[in-house]
């Protein structure tokens, strides 16, 4: 298990700096201009956050985390694949992203496209490749899990609600539907997939999905509130939720309202941790720095 004392930073700093390197060798350079397209949007920076969840995920379940580096890298391709297409232009529309020229800005319609496409199936070929190390069966029920929080069940049902959501004022259970599923599903979904190779038990895992779902959820409401009060250099993308007449939390619920709402999340989070063990205080500040981000 990892060394946590150095507490949240040094664990963070470490498994994302790992996560990247291994980036840099999965995702290869050819002479294709979609190949090209693919490592520009993956290595252009990033928290790498649903890795890292992944690996404590893992750890929690009492694993190695070098054991399971490929498959949470794997998660950084399916959600770039994600931000490649909502930037699109009959999306999001927006010009950038990590402080970078979007995808399609970069390369083109079309291209960008296709470097989505390619990413998501290169993502589940990395998972696979896990069998090598973990039983076939864990590796068959990371991925079916994966899948589903990835497709019309999970984040792509929450773009579409989005999507559909714009221009008219949505409830609040409404919005909490959407964010659920647009953020929350692969962010719970990848605590699940390192607890999955590690063997969890059902216990363990309900709590991992609870976790994530609070974090998840705070997470966007936090990105609602960055968009309002923050700045396209700080953020690294442009806020476009007002252009785009989008129901926002603090649209709904005011803006401190919106406030408490995810100091109550964090708290929910954090009285799950106990459930986790020795990880537990790395999920702890892990929640902490989801809901104190600026960008």
């Amino acid at each position: 298990m990892t060394d946590t004392s150095n507490g949240l930073n040094s664990y963070l700093a470490h498994w994302a700096a790992r996560v990247e390197a291994r980036l840099e060798e999965l995702v290869t350079l050819g002479d294709l201009g979609v190949q090209q397209a693919m490592r520009y949007s993956v290595l252009a920076g990033g928290k790498r956050l649903r890795p890292v969840l992944a690996i404590a995920g893992h750890e929690a379940a009492g694993g190695n985390a070098e054991d399971v580096l490929d498959a949470a890298a794997s998660l950084e391709l399916i959600h770039t694949y994600s931000l490649i297409h909502d930037d699109l232009p009959a999306m999001d529309d927006a010009t950038l992203r990590r402080g970078k020229l979007t995808c399609h800005k970069k390369y083109g319609e079309a291209t960008a496209i296709l470097a989505g496409d390619a990413l998501l199936p290169l993502a589940f070929e990395i998972i696979g490749t896990s069998m090598e190390r973990f039983p076939a069966e864990r590796v068959v029920r990371a991925m079916v899990d994966i899948a589903r929080a990835s497709g019309d069940r999970g984040m792509v049902a929450g773009q579409d609600l989005d999507l559909n959501a714009e221009g008219r004022v949505v409830s609040a259970e409404e919005l909490e539907r959407i964010h659920r599923l647009k953020t929350g599903a692969l962010l719970e979904s990848s605590l699940r997939l390192g607890a999955i190779l590690g063997g969890a038990n059902e216990r363990l895992l309900t709590a991992l999905t609870r976790y994530g779902s609070a974090i998840g959820l705070a997470f966007q409401v936090v990105d609602d509130l960055l968009d309002v009060e923050s700045d396209a250099q700080t953020l690294g993308k442009n806020p476009t939720d007002q252009e785009r007449a989008k129901s926002t939390y603090p649209a709904i619920l005011g803006l401190e309202r919106s406030r408490a709402l995810v100091r109550e999340l964090l708290a929910e989070a954090k009285e799950l941790t106990g459930e986790f063990g020795a990880t537990g205080c790395v999920l702890a500040e892990l929640a902490e720095f989801v809901v104190a981000r600026k960008h």
